[in-house]
Formats: C-alpha cells, sequence, structure tokens
C-alpha cells in the first residue's frame, strides 16, 4: 500500500514537471551561470531581477541546443522580478496558474534549467506561510511564502510548481537574504502589468537623506513628548520634500500623523502610500514646530 502511494505521488509530480517544464528557459544574462524563467504570457518571460546583470546580449535557451535573443521590457528591485521579451514569431507553451492558495505542508517542485539547458527539477514542501509583506528593498507582497527545498544555483527566477501542474508563484534566492521564497503569482501579474505599461514600477520617495536624534526635553512638550526624531541631512534638490519647504537641518518629528523615529517608519509608511498622494510632515526648525505637505512623486529612475 505504502509503495502504491508513493509511486502515485512520483507519477504526479513527474507529470507536473512535464506540464510546465516546456515553458521553463534558461537564461543567459550574466557571467557563469544561467538563471531560469518562465514565459508568463506570450512573448513574455518572467526571470528573477538579480540574476539579469547586463541590459543587451541576453540570450535564451528555449530547448536544448536551441537559443534566441531576448530584450528586457522592465525590472522591479524591490520585488526581485524582470520581465524580457521574445522576438517577433518566437513563443513557447504558457503553463496552467493555480488560482487557489498554497498551504503549509503542500508539496511543490520548483524547476529551472541547468547550464546545459536542461531541465532540472528540486522537490520539497511549502515551509512556512505568512502574510503580506515588505522586502528589504521596500516592495510589496501579497504573501511570504517560505521554500523547504533546495533552489540550487540557477533556479532562481523559475517557477514552484503544485502536484496539480499549476504554476502558483517564481522562486528566488534574491529577497530573503539567500533563503528561498516564492513570489506569488498575483504579485507578478501586478509587477508584470506595470512593467509591460510603464517599464518599471512607480514607487513614492520624498528626496530626503535622515539619521534619528534624540529631542531635547525642553522641547518635547511641543512634539507630543516624542523623544526621539528624524534630523534631516540631505534634501534632494527639486524633489518633494524640498519642494514642500523642507530644509537641511530641520527635524522631523511626525509624518503622516505617525511619530518618525527611525527611518524604517518612513519606508513602512512609503510601502503602503502611492505616487501622488499628499502627506503632511511635522518639523522642528529653530525650536519652532512647522507644518510641511508633501506631494509624492515617482522615485527618480
Amino acid at each position: 500500500m505504502a509503495s502504491s502511494v508513493l509511486e502515485t505521488l512520483s507519477n504526479e509530480l513527474s507529470l507536473a514537471a512535464e506540464a510546465v517544464g516546456g515553458s521553463v528557459v534558461a537564461i543567459y544574462g550574466r557571467r557563469w551561470m544561467p538563471s531560469s524563467g518562465i514565459q508568463w504570457r506570450k512573448g513574455v518571460i518572467v526571470t528573477a531581477h538579480h540574476t539579469i546583470r547586463r541590459e543587451e546580449d541576453i540570450t535564451v535557451a528555449v530547448e536544448v541546443g536551441k537559443t534566441v535573443k531576448v530584450s528586457v521590457a522592465g525590472r522591479d528591485p524591490s520585488t526581485d522580478l524582470a520581465i524580457l521579451k521574445f522576438p517577433e514569431g518566437t513563443s513557447l507553451p504558457i503553463p496552467a496558474f493555480g488560482d487557489t492558495p498554497v498551504k503549509l505542508g503542500h508539496f511543490a517542485l520548483a524547476l529551472g534549467r541547468s547550464r546545459s539547458s536542461t531541465l532540472v527539477a528540486s522537490a520539497g514542501i511549502v515551509g512556512g506561510l505568512s502574510g503580506e509583506w515588505q522586502p528589504r528593498r521596500g516592495g510589496r507582497v501579497d504573501q511570504h511564502i517560505r521554500l523547504d527545498l533546495e533552489l540550487y544555483p540557477g533556479f532562481s527566477g523559475g517557477p514552484l510548481v503544485n502536484a496539480q501542474g499549476k504554476v502558483v508563484g517564481i522562486n528566488t534566492r534574491g529577497l530573503a537574504r539567500g533563503r528561498g521564497v516564492t513570489i506569488p503569482n498575483g504579485t507578478v501579474n501586478r509587477v508584470v502589468d506595470e512593467l509591460l505599461e510603464k517599464g518599471h514600477i512607480a514607487r513614492p520617495y520624498l528626496g530626503l537623506a535622515m539619521q534619528p536624534v534624540a529631542v531635547p526635553e525642553t522641547l518635547r512638550g511641543q512634539v507630543k513628548d516624542a523623544s526621539s526624531a528624524l534630523l534631516v541631512v540631505h534634501v534632494e534638490k527639486a524633489g518633494p520634500a524640498e519642494k514642500s519647504g523642507i530644509q537641511l537641518g530641520d527635524i522631523i518629528t511626525e509624518f503622516h500623523g505617525q511619530p518618525s523615529q527611525d527611518t524604517g517608519d518612513i519606508l513602512d509608511l512609503l510601502g503602503k502610500l502611492n505616487v501622488g498622494d499628499t502627506i503632511k510632515a511635522t518639523v522642528l526648525r529653530g525650536g519652532v514646530p512647522v507644518t510641511a505637505t508633501i506631494k509624492l512623486e515617482d522615485r527618480p529612475r
């Protein structure tokens, strides 16, 4: 009975690899080691941004012994995704996509291509799940999916496939300090849509460099008893903050009604806002509280 169950599982995983494998490519966009990718839509390849180290002379192996040149259509370092475009007339099968969430303990396959562009696989389970998360580069990922399987060199950019032979996300070692995670389909689709439209992801920014400082006790009563704040050490010329009147040496105690005690607080806030949003900042200037209104702009490329 046990051998029958294992044989059935083995056959299902083999069929899953076969179902998606024709859509998986090897990408030669860096020295030494190719990375992996998958045709996500007709003529559009999704891969991991950190594995594409150049903008030109990128080739893709669509099968063993057959390569074509592709072009970079857009990148988003904050979610570690990039999209490449096939030349006109070149295309691969489009895989089936899973429309139900993965669950903790689900069997899964990571697919990729080797140096010689042969299809390779790594099997394991979904080892951890949590809700929406913000990687250190500031992007937004709909769900944190941690893998309990080995992402070998070259696997980043390849798909995670469930036992039904459906793609549930893109694997990468570039978002969680070398640990393998999967970017879920919902995030990939959102990023692909915007990259195809604009070539980059619009990320709001302030145009400021700041560092934490202690607020003198004599001034705390003017700023809701805040003990620490952010000292402005650089103001970008013609940036959103400069346009609002913020100056070098200002001490910012609040952004958007929230205490500003660490630069991480600001990154968290910006991750929840959009280009075009307006926020208010409370600033200590010469010991006097001042309010500045900042209209967020798209971060320059």
